[in-house]
C-alpha cells in the first residue's frame, strides 16, 4: 500500500485547452490492461523535455531529444507501457521511429512532430505492430478530460495512478495545470522521473520552456530516490498550450514567470513525492534534510548518501534505531574536509547526536517512537555554512526484493 497517498481526484485534474488524451488496450505485454496512450496537441504549443542522464538511454529517449532539437513543433506523443525499448540497438530505434511515423500518418503531421515514450522491461524488442494496431482506438478515445485514464495507462509496478492538478491566477488570467507520472522502482532520476507529463494552458514562449522544464525537474523529481538506480527511460515533458490569454511569459524571472513556476512546481512536487510514497514495497516516507553545508552540492551528497544506504533504509523498515548508520553515511558522502565534531543529527523532534557523538539526553525508545511513524524527517546539520537541501526517499522492505525478483514473470 502506498504511504499516505490518496487516489487521484478526477475533479482536480483539469482539462487543458489544446490537449486531448486517448488510451487503449493494445496487448503490448499483457492482455486486458491499459497500455497505449496518445497525447494530441493543437498547433502552437510550446514543449520542452528533460531526460535521463543514463548513458545507456532507451531508443525513445534518443528520438525525443532529436525531435525536440530539430522538429517543426511537437503535435503528438505516443506512450506505451510493458516494454521499455531500451538495450535494443538499431532495431529499437527503427521500431520507435515506426511508431512515430504511424501516429503521424494518422494525424497528417510529420514523424518529427511526434515524441515517443516507452516504459517496462529492458532489452526486449518493442512489439510495434501492436502499437500500430492500437493507434486508431487510442485516437478515437482522445478527449481533454482523460488525465486520470492516462495516469492508469502508463503504470508498470505502480500500485495506483499518480495525477495532480492546480489552478491559479497568472497575469490576471486563470491558469490550469494538470500532470501525471509513473514510477515505483529504478528511481533515482538525476533529472526527472521514469515518465512525467505536465501541461498548462498558460502562454509561454518556446525560448523559456527549456529553463522552465529544468527548474521544475530540479525542484521536484531531482529530489527523489527509491533505490538509487537511474532508469534508461527517464523523461519529463512540460507543455504550454498558449491558450489561456495571458501575456506571453518570456522570462521566468518576471512576476508572471515566478507565479506560473510556483503553480507548476506544486504539481511537480506532488507527482515526485507520489513516486516515493508508492515506492516498491515502501512502508515509510522519509524526508532527508541536510542543512549547514557550504554548498547545495555537498548537502545533496550527504542527503543522497543517507537516502541510498540499504542499511539505513532497512533499519527504517524495521523501526530499529541503529542510527549510527546515518552518521556513517554522512561520513562517506564525499566531503573530504568534514569535521565530524560539528555534526548534529535529529529524527523529527528527537536530538540523536551532537558534536559528532551520541546526545547524552537521547533515549533509544524516543528514536524508535519516531521510526515507527509512516512519515519521518531525518535532519542533519553540518555546521559548515548556510546551504540546505532536501531529498525524499522510502524504506526497503521484503516486498521490494519480491517485486524485483519476479518483475519479468
Amino acid at each position: 500500500m502506498p504511504v499516505n497517498l490518496p487516489l487521484p481526484d478526477a475533479a482536480t485534474l483539469y482539462p487543458i485547452a489544446g490537449v486531448r488524451i486517448g488510451v487503449t488496450e493494445a496487448g503490448i505485454r499483457k492482455a486486458n490492461r491499459k497500455d497505449l496512450t496518445v497525447v494530441l496537441l493543437d498547433a502552437g504549443a510550446s514543449v520542452s523535455g528533460v531526460f535521463t542522464s543514463n548513458r545507456f538511454c532507451a531508443a525513445p529517449v534518443q528520438l525525443c531529444r532529436e525531435h525536440l532539437a530539430t522538429g517543426p513543433g511537437v503535435r503528438a506523443m505516443v506512450i506505451n507501457t510493458g516494454n521499455a525499448n531500451a538495450g535494443t540497438g538499431a532495431d529499437g530505434l527503427a521500431r520507435a521511429q515506426r511508431s512515430c511515423a504511424a501516429l503521424a500518418q494518422r494525424l497528417g503531421i510529420t514523424a518529427e512532430q511526434v515524441l515517443p515514450f516507452s516504459t517496462g522491461v529492458i532489452m526486449e524488442s518493442l512489439p510495434v505492430e501492436r502499437i500500430e494496431a492500437g493507434l486508431d482506438a487510442a485516437i478515437a478515445d482522445a478527449t481533454p478530460d482523460h488525465w486520470l485514464k492516462a495516469a492508469e495507462g502508463i503504470m508498470t509496478t505502480d500500485t495506483q495512478p499518480k495525477a495532480f492538478g492546480a489552478r491559479g491566477l497568472v497575469g490576471g488570467k486563470q491558469i490550469s495545470v494538470s500532470g501525471i507520472s509513473k514510477g515505483a522502482g529504478m528511481i533515482r532520476p538525476n533529472m526527472a522521473t521514469m515518465l512525467g507529463f505536465i501541461a498548462t494552458d498558460a502562454c509561454v514562449s518556446q525560448a523559456v520552456m527549456k529553463q522552465l522544464s529544468l527548474e521544475l525537474a530540479e525542484g521536484s523529481f531531482n529530489r527523489v530516490t527509491v533505490d538509487g538506480d537511474t532508469s534508461t527511460n527517464d523523461s519529463l515533458v512540460v507543455i504550454a498550450t498558449n491558450k489561456a490569454g495571458n501575456a506571453v511569459i518570456d522570462s521566468l524571472a518576471s512576476s508572471d514567470g515566478q507565479a506560473l513556476k510556483a503553480l507548476m512546481l506544486d504539481v511537480a512536487r506532488k507527482l515526485a513525492q507520489a513516486i516515493v510514497r508508492d515506492g516498491e514495497g515502501a512502508t515509510k516516507f522519509i524526508s532527508v534534510v541536510v542543512q549547514g553545508g557550504r554548498t547545495a552540492e555537498e548537502c545533496r551528497k550527504v542527503a543522497y548518501a543517507i537516502a541510498h544506504s540499504p542499511l539505513v533504509k532497512t533499519a527504517f523498515f524495521a523501526s530499529d534505531p541503529n542510527l549510527g548508520r546515518i552518521l556513517a553515511a554522512v561520513g562517506y558522502a564525499g566531503i573530504d574536509d568534514l569535521d565530524q565534531t560539528g555534526i548534529e543529527l535529529y529524527l523529527d523532534d528527537v536530538h540523536v547526536a551532537t558534536q559528532g557523538g551520541r546526545n547524552p539526553d537521547y533515549r533509544e525508545e524516543d528514536g524508535q517512537r519516531v521510526m515507527k511513524q509512516s512519515e519521518i524527517t531525518v535532519r542533519v546539520a553540518l555546521g559548515r555554512g548556510d546551504a540546505t537541501e532536501t531529498v525524499w526517499t522510502c524504506d526497503f522492505s521484503h516486498e521490494y526484493v519480491t517485486i524485483n525478483a519476479d518483475y519479468r514473470s
